[in-house]
């Protein structure tokens, strides 16, 4: 728990709660175990953070320790089930229409590509369903750690996502009671090769993208720093996302440019899925991706994200060393 600016055990935490005949249930155990309980948890992380930042009580309080002086993982450093909205950003799928020709567009202009791709959007938006895929586990990394290049990308790229962290079970739930299923939310970054999205001509590519060639290299999942609350959140369709790559800004847009919004997005996939405490959603990535530029991870880049409210993230790149 972090409370101004100084971060606390959450097991010390809850030693001083169980005193008060309450306690943060799984605080000994790992996020997940404090997930699995998030809503009598909850109010008590809640009680516990408004008397530290009074400064009570004193012996915890005292207790702090600064944020530089401890090393940040991800907050959910093995989620059970990792789910990710494809092409969920209005801005961010015409341009890869733009970018990419297809037997619809190879023989169109810039400007009739772009036409193109927000006449697709508008219809999608009216009338379409959220796409997802699965992401492997093993891409999550810490929010300061290398992003490892694989030897074999050429085309490595961001994504910067708004990731939601469910708090409660979710089967079949309607979006307008969605939001009340989530805990949290924090940054992750969707790392893609695009070089792998599609397998090669007469190797099997009519079965569509290769998702694990593409999205599922280790540290290919940079998550954090932390888990925020989604009752310090507000609405999570009013958030910044900025990526910066070698100081440079990338991707500057806001999460109102979803196509689905994060209770559709729970909506649909739990009609499709039963959601776990401690899942998360990644919910798409805006415009501004490396296909864009033409402009790919190379060793020595640094990558620096932030979302609104929510912290910010600061990834080498790297080469895999064997």
């Amino acid at each position: 728990m972090i409370v101004n600016d100084q971060v606390y055990a959450l097991s010390a935490v809850s030693e001083h709660l169980r005193k008060k005949s309450c306690s943060i249930e799984g605080s000994g155990g790992s996020m997940l175990d404090v997930l699995d309980h998030w809503s009598e948890n909850l109010p008590r992380l809640q009680a516990a953070a408004a008397a530290l930042a009074n400064g009570q009580p004193d012996t915890l309080a005292r207790s702090g320790t600064a944020p530089d002086a401890v090393r940040f993982h991800a907050p959910i450093p093995q989620p059970r089930q990792i789910f990710c909205s494809g092409a969920n950003y209005r801005r961010h799928v015409v341009q890869i229409i733009m970018a990419q020709a297809t037997d619809s567009t190879r023989n169109l202009n810039a400007s009739e590509r772009q036409a193109y791709g927000e006449k697709i959007m508008e219809e999608r938006a009216r009338n379409g369903t959220p796409f997802f895929f699965v992401k492997a586990q093993s891409t999550v990394t810490g929010p300061l750690d290398p992003i490892v290049l694989p030897k074999n990308a050429e085309q490595p790229d961001w994504e910067l996502e708004l990731a939601v962290v469910m708090g409660r079970q979710a089967h079949r739930v309607s979006r307008q009671v969605a939001l009340e299923y989530v805990a949290g939310y924090t940054i992750a970054n969707d790392i893609t090769n695009r070089d792998k999205l599609y397998r090669k001509p007469g190797d099997m590519r009519e079965m569509g993208m290769d998702w694990v060639a593409s999205k599922c290299s280790a540290s290919y999942l940079p998550l954090g720093p932390y888990l925020v609350p989604a009752t310090e959140v507000g609405d999570p369709q009013a958030l910044q996302i900025t990526l910066k790559l070698n100081g440079e800004v990338k991707q500057d847009d806001n999460t109102s440019d979803m196509i689905f919004g994060v209770a559709r997005l729970i909506e649909d996939l739990s009609h499709k899925v039963t959601l776990q405490p401690g899942d998360v959603i990644c919910t798409g990535s805006p415009s501004g991706n490396g296909v864009h530029y033409a402009r790919f991870l190379r060793p020595g880049d640094v990558v620096e994200s932030t979302i609104t409210g929510l912290g910010s993230q600061r990834n080498p790149c790297m080469a895999e060393v064997e």
